[in-house]
């Protein structure tokens, strides 16, 4: 595969170890993994990002974009239906977290706001019925 803009890749290791050797034994591997397997599995994971955005990117040139969208990465994992299915499900879980976010947003202070609305209009509700009774 040709790449775009051939950039230098840093030597050495990509990703944290702890956190490889998380997903050695997660996947059944021994609790101490070897040092080489740590290193393979992060040359493939490596490999494999860099290919997958590489795809992406061509992906983004044949439509005649510059800038990748989410949706060059989808095209390009419509041939394997699990990992596009965990995207998709990806993608779905973020745009419900980005909603729930939004209803509680503490900065803007919106449901203080919505609350104290609804408080002053119960306050002013139960003034007039009090004026109502009085006056009978």
């Amino acid at each position: 595969m040709t790449e775009p803009r051939m950039r230098l890749r840093h030597k050495g290791q990509q990703f944290p170890t702890a956190d490889l050797e998380a997903y050695l034994v997660a996947f059944g591997d021994d609790r101490n993994p070897l040092p080489e397997t740590v290193k393979v599995l992060d040359e493939i994971v490596t490999d494999f990002i860099i290919e997958t955005c590489h795809e992406a990117a061509q992906s983004a040139a044949y439509a005649r974009r510059a800038k990748i969208k989410v949706d060059d990465f989808k095209f390009m994992l419509r041939k394997d239906p699990k990992k596009l299915g965990r995207v998709t499900e990806l993608l779905n879980l973020d745009k419900e977290l980005k909603k729930k976010r939004k209803a509680f947003d503490v900065e803007d202070d919106q449901l203080g706001k919505e609350n104290v609305k609804e408080e002053k209009a119960v306050e002013k509700a139960e003034r007039k019925s009090k004026k109502a009774r009085s006056e009978k």
